[in-house]
């Protein structure tokens, strides 16, 4: 298989996983995930992504307390949420949500169902492990888009491992929640995470994939 091969098999198989194998991945595992994406581009070479990943007992304890601030906190992101989802970008939101509910057989009119779905993410989704990403605050929107580079080499360094990954902005809309539990620095924001492990291939939520928007759809071609 060529280069290019490999790559675009990576990229086609690679999902976002919501439910996971509760064995752990083994530790030069994570480590190779983590110095393959450390090969990301960023600006200037700043390598700004800080990264703090659990396991076994910690994970527990992390999972425990995001459960608990999605229970009973205040919402607190360090980044600004999207304002709201229009066009192209409304219409590609709402078909994967149908996707996701249509998977577990949650109906369209059962928010509790709804909201206990949501509430997943704040358990990981069962993960045995978590990479949250920090970013200096000093770097504006460019270091975030360089953390950005970071956490898509990570899903396919992982993928390429057999290593199931989901990246979840949801976590930083309690950032201050975060930074507190991992004694983050003040300088730095907290901007996502990713729950990773072995995926669990017979769970129905894992059955679906979004689709991708042809390139006419984002492309501007000037010829």
């Amino acid at each position: 298989m060529s280069p290019h091969a490999a790559l675009k098999a990576l990229l086609h198989a690679r999902h976002s996983c919501r439910a996971f194998r509760s064995e752990p991945v083994p530790k030069e595992t994570i480590e190779q995930i983590l110095t393959d994406a450390g090969r990301a581009p960023s600006w200037c070479n700043a390598q700004p992504w800080k990264v703090t990943v659990t396991s076994g007992a910690e994970t527990e304890a992390f999972r425990a307390t995001m459960a608990s601030a999605f229970d009973t906190g205040i919402p607190a992101p360090d980044y600004p949420f999207p304002q709201t989802y229009t066009g192209a970008h409304k219409q590609r939101r709402h078909a994967c949500g149908m996707q996701l509910y249509d998977s577990v057989g949650i109906e369209r009119g059962d928010k509790e169902a709804r909201v206990q779905q949501m509430r997943e993410n704040y358990t990981l989704f069962g993960a045995p492990h978590v990479a949250v990403i920090s970013c200096p605050k000093e770097l504006g929107p460019y270091g975030v888009l360089d953390c950005g580079g970071f956490i898509t080499a990570f899903c396919l360094s992982a993928k390429a491992q057999g290593i199931g990954t989901v990246p979840q902005a949801a976590l930083s809309l309690f950032s201050e929640v975060v930074r507190r539990h991992f004694d983050i620095p003040e300088d730095y924001n907290m901007l996502a995470a990713i729950s990773f492990g072995f995926p669990d291939d017979a769970a129905a939520i894992n059955s679906f994939r979004t689709e991708r928007a042809a390139l006419d759809e984002f492309v501007d071609w000037r010829e």
